[in-house]
């Protein structure tokens, strides 16, 4: 597969002005932040509460822009382009996701700082939320490539929103609900118990299972990602 570096960049900008003319995608940016000042000033500082408004942010940030981004191509008609472009399936998805993936960094970063999250261990931490963001933004690719329009994308990416950013709490329901035990194995959830098995003694397997189950994740929805798209094409 061939990679050009140009068509990315040109991707790239032209993602970063479609975000920036619309105020209904850009303004979820805030939503994150604010609840995250929210928090901090109420001082509740458990592992769930600051961890709820990182989960929000890939779910109302990363997943909701990527999905809104994909779907706005649909609806002008520029997608069907763009596929049939010599660009590769390599520099589209690269390229569209290029812009998410760094809006999610900066938003993650300025979320833990304002929450006051202090990670036992930055490196293990800072991979499983880079993960984590390859994760949603293959979600949101999928979710986008299913919208025909922006007004679409919002409610297609609904569920999306409400099962992972909230998976935590439904895993903390499992023991009056079992079958929502199943929870556990979202990604959301996984992120959160490897953040607490950071702030004390933890083992390999503690680090291990949650990297691999986000891993299988991502593996897994950009694979159907690559399939969908492929479809798209010859739709």
């Amino acid at each position: 597969m061939n990679i050009s570096m140009t068509r990315i960049q040109a991707i790239f900008k032209k993602d970063y002005k479609e975000f920036s003319r619309n105020y209904a995608v850009s303004l979820m940016v805030l939503l994150p932040l604010i609840l995250a000042f929210i928090y901090n000033k109420t001082g509740a500082h458990t592992m769930d509460t600051l961890f709820l408004p990182i989960n929000m942010t890939f779910a109302v940030v990363t997943a909701y822009v990527q999905c809104c981004l994909i779907a706005e191509e649909k609806e002008k008609n520029t997608l069907r382009s763009l596929m049939l472009s010599p660009a590769s399936l390599g520099d589209i998805l690269i390229g569209k996701s290029l812009f998410t993936f760094i809006l999610t960094i900066i938003v993650v970063a300025l979320t833990a700082f304002l929450v006051g999250y202090e990670p036992a261990n930055l490196l293990l931490i800072a991979l499983a939320l880079v993960l984590s963001t390859v994760f949603y933004i293959a979600l949101g690719t999928i979710c986008g490539l299913f919208a025909k329009s922006t007004m679409e994308a919002s409610i297609i990416v609904l569920p999306v929103i409400i099962i992972f950013s909230l998976g935590p709490l439904a895993m903390m329901l499992s023991s009056t609900y079992p079958i929502l035990k199943i929870a556990e194995w979202l990604p959301s959830s996984q992120l959160l118990l490897l953040a607490e098995a950071l702030e004390g003694k933890y083992s390999i397997s503690d680090v291990i299972i949650p990297m691999v189950t986000i891993i299988i994740w991502s593996l897994f929805t950009w694979f159907m990602t690559a399939i969908i798209y492929k479809k798209r094409m010859v739709d």
